[in-house]
């Protein structure tokens, strides 16, 4: 079974969804446990199992007590996608510690303590798949020096746990989406007074292949690194974001 993380919205119930597609049992985890159910009555509408669970992913009592329920009624999580992740944007002279820490705690401790908490299913499977949702802001993006290095970081720790649980028969990837239409980036499009329509227009015509990002490209893209025919390809990072990055 999988569990999926920041999943009741955006990104992550498009994962939550087509992992149920691809035949997984999927838990919907997010911070109100309410916002989930909409995406879980989704996929049992489908013919799908899936489990509606709250849980601050930075908080680490919580974290092992929502992979433990899971656990017990799912069934032992195989497949772990870190996807919850928050914004505060600011230029680093108006950027607050609180700022600083809130975004570190759910994108870096969360993933942590997400993948420590599910490794142990992983590793007694002998068969695992952890994804983490990095960003293009891993290059640097002005205004997100937190984000930016949140998501860097990600990066690190998808090749380090590559490198750990490789012999368990546990791939570790991440995928760096370039921009997505989501409440998110809308939400951001807002912060700068822009319309959401005209925001993504430009971010269009700056992508090459002409049109912004949608939820379900990067669930397709997580759907690939949990198949059985992708267990030669770990410690990879893929940019999802319609042209070549670096």
């Amino acid at each position: 079974m999988a569990i999926v993380t920041g999943a009741a919205r955006g990104i992550g119930a498009a994962v939550a969804k087509r992992l149920s597609e691809d035949g997984f049992a999927v838990a919907v985890l997010d911070l109100d446990e309410a916002a989930c159910k909409p995406v879980v009555e989704e996929i049992a509408a489908a013919g799908g199992n899936a489990l509606a669970v709250g849980v601050d992913v930075a908080d680490e009592q919580a974290v092992e007590a929502a992979v433990a329920r899971v656990a017990k009624e799912l069934g032992a999580p195989t497949v772990l996608v870190n996807n919850a992740g928050i914004i505060r944007d600011n230029l680093l002279f108006k950027m607050t510690a609180d700022d600083w820490d809130a975004v570190m705690g759910v994108h870096l401790r969360g993933s942590f303590l997400m993948s420590r908490a599910a490794q142990k299913h992983m590793t007694e499977a002998k068969w695992g798949r952890i994804v983490n949702l990095s960003s293009t802001s891993a290059l640097g993006n002005r205004g997100q020096a937190n984000y930016a290095a949140a998501k860097a970081g990600l990066q690190g720790f998808t090749k380090t746990l590559a490198i750990e649980l490789g012999r368990f028969g546990i791939t570790v990837n991440a995928i760096a989406p370039g921009f997505i239409e989501t409440e998110m980036t809308a939400a951001t499009a807002e912060r700068v007074g822009v319309p959401f329509e005209d925001f993504k227009a430009a971010a269009a015509a700056e992508i090459p292949v002409g049109r912004v990002g949608r939820p379900t490209d990067i669930a397709a893209t997580v759907s690939f690194f949990a198949r059985e025919e992708a267990s030669f390809v770990s410690g990879q990072v893929i940019y999802v974001a319609g042209g070549p990055r670096a």
